[in-house]
């Protein structure tokens, strides 16, 4: 390719919505343009990369059995009204009606087209295992499209679905996608871990998240640097202290605290590290009859070391909180406390309330809570002696760096990422609510066991930006990057000798099956080099007249600080070794 036949369009300064640095570097390389709010047009230079993704995601999912269709972007309301969605999905799912007033939606994803054809076509356990993707359009209504294509309304995903006999079946398949996205995630040459992922409702221990890591990645990712633990902060589990609880030492005292009702406040002014305080949340779950009006209400009181945060999800598996929770009102802590928040506690409660105590509050001795009255506090409390054990023990919390690794083999660590694919154990959420049922050994109707497993396509562009640039722009990895070489002629439109040095180290580049763009508009060195380093392509060779003369052109790699002399007659064969390296 040569770059005055390409459209090439950079910009000096990214415009002034651009928030994060993947929005403002694809804006300024040109590979995006603004049509609408979460709305873009990809350029041609940006549609490359995203080519790029697509192919070795097809390689590796075709590689892995799965079987290539395409199901539309625009899907009839039938479908979503049989599995309760297309009331359930909030207003991030666009419904339209055609002109005969019938509903329709701009599909968020595909679970229920693909079920209903399974339904249809996989009617014997001998057509099973199956696994169908596509590569479309998805489009979700945000509320507020921000950062790029990074949370845009329109976007390409890649979407596979499984469809299995058993659950043992279903595990295998599962296993084979965990292990096709490992290779397609070591193709795109991206940092990444794979992460274990909360399954919510659906329940099981069958759903991975691959994250890009990246400092301005929006979820924490907890690994542990001596094992191959990784998990997501809902699902990551904190460890109950190893050591037995200390016997009181202190008499529990009741201690003046005006206006402190945050625990690091209690603690800074009563001269206790924060570890030795207790935090009090106070949630409540409701009672409703068939009409779903509510009859009656439980109070709960959750308590945490000072120094911790609750973790949702993790509450919202507890027995009795499952089906929800939300924080108490204030008429229903006085009842039960007789005191506003910020001088709660566990001791002396105005009407009994269930207690969970997580893990390390449960091991705590001589600590520090609230009186239940105003700007009063209690100090030196301990369990079994000033106040009955807790109703239930229970990990309530998120994990913090330096927590013991689950696994037992080292302390846990926290690093930024970027969710990009995940996959996940459907079970029969589905096909249970569509009937999508095969004839099993014995002739009998069975319900499929699924698997659900998705790429952003377009995001992994934004991603990979986040991970890798610099001031100058952006750093592809060569897997995905626009043009894998771009060959940099000095005086192109005034040499014969460097135009014809140029065209012939083109033609033996895309011979040998490298993707190199010639750039034969004849800009000034400075210009030239500044534009490809802004659109990241990551391997580069100048040539020129002096260099030409002692048969040497100057090869640079997007992350070397210098460039190295090379003989004009092996730079093809250093490229390929540079490609191999």
């Amino acid at each position: 390719m040569k770059a005055s036949q390409f459209f090439i369009a950079t910009l000096k300064e990214a415009p002034a919505d651009a928030e994060v640095i993947s929005h403002k570097l694809m804006m300024r390389a040109g590979m995006i343009k603004r049509l609408g709010a979460g709305i873009y047009n990809y350029m041609p230079m940006g549609l490359r990369v995203i080519r790029k993704v697509e192919g070795i995601i097809r390689e590796e999912m075709n590689r892995a059995g799965a079987v290539e269709l395409l199901m539309p972007v625009v899907q009839p309301a039938e479908l979503w009204q049989e599995t309760g969605r297309f009331d359930k999905m909030g207003p991030e799912m666009m419904r339209v009606k055609d002109r005969h007033d019938r509903d329709f939606i701009i599909q968020p994803t595909s679970e229920e087209v693909v079920t209903d054809i399974a339904r249809q076509e996989l009617r014997s356990y001998k057509q099973l295992p199956k696994n169908f993707y596509h590569i479309q359009t998805k489009f979700r209504d945000e509320r507020r499209p921000r950062f790029g294509i990074m949370r845009g309304r329109e976007f390409t995903m890649k979407d596979a679905y499984s469809f299995d006999r058993s659950p043992e079946a279903a595990a295998k398949s599962y296993e084979t996608m965990f292990a096709a996205y490992k290779r397609i995630f070591d193709r795109f040459g991206l940092t990444y871990r794979a992460v274990a992922a909360d399954t919510g409702a659906i329940g099981g221990d069958l759903s991975h998240e691959f994250q890009v890591i990246a400092q301005t990645g929006e979820d924490a990712i907890i690994y542990c640097p001596t094992s191959d633990y990784a998990a997501n902060i809902e699902l990551a589990e904190a460890v109950a202290p190893a050591a037995p609880r200390a016997e009181p030492s202190a008499a529990m005292v009741k201690t003046l605290t005006p206006g402190k009702s945050t625990c690091a406040d209690v603690a800074a002014f009563l001269g206790l590290p924060l570890t030795k305080s207790l935090k009090s949340l106070v949630l409540a779950t409701d009672t409703r009859n068939e009409q779903g009006d509510i009859v009656g209400s439980t109070v709960w009181l959750l308590l945490l070391r000072g120094d911790h945060e609750m973790n949702e999800v993790k509450v919202g598996k507890i027995e009795g909180l499952k089906n929800g929770f939300r924080f108490a009102t204030l008429a229903e802590i006085d009842e039960h406390f007789g005191c506003k928040p910020g001088y709660l506690g566990p001791v002396g409660l105005k009407k009994p309330v269930k207690i969970i105590a997580d893990r390390s509050v449960a091991a705590m001795s001589d600590f520090c809570c609230g009186a239940n009255e105003e700007d009063y506090h209690l100090t030196g409390v301990n369990w079994g002696r000033d106040l009955p054990e807790p109703d239930l023990v229970a990990d309530l919390r998120n994990v913090v760096e330096g927590d013991p690794s689950p696994d037992g083999r080292g302390v846990l660590a926290i690093e930024r990422g970027i969710e990009v694919g995940h996959v996940f154990y459907l079970g029969t959420k589905y096909s249970k609510a569509m009937n999508a049922t095969f004839l099993d050994e014995t002739g009998k109707p069975a319900l499929m066991e699924m698997g659900c497993y998705g790429i952003g396509v377009t995001r992994i562009l934004g991603a990979a930006i986040e991970q890798g640039h610099d001031a100058r722009g952006i750093i592809w990895p060569d897997a995905i990057a626009p043009f894998t070489v771009a060959i940099c002629p000095i005086g192109y439109d005034r040499s014969a000798d460097v135009k014809a040095a140029a065209d012939a180290l083109h033609d033996e580049l895309l011979a040998a099956g490298i993707d190199a763009i010639l750039d034969d508009r004849g800009e000034r060195p400075g210009a030239m080099f500044a534009d490809w380093e802004l659109i990241g392509v990551p391997h580069r060779v100048v040539l020129s007249d002096r260099g030409l003369k002692e048969g040497q052109v100057e090869y640079q790699g997007r992350r070397d600080e210098a460039a190295t002399k090379v003989a004009a007659a092996e730079v093809v064969a250093f490229v390929k070794g540079r490609l191999k390296a």
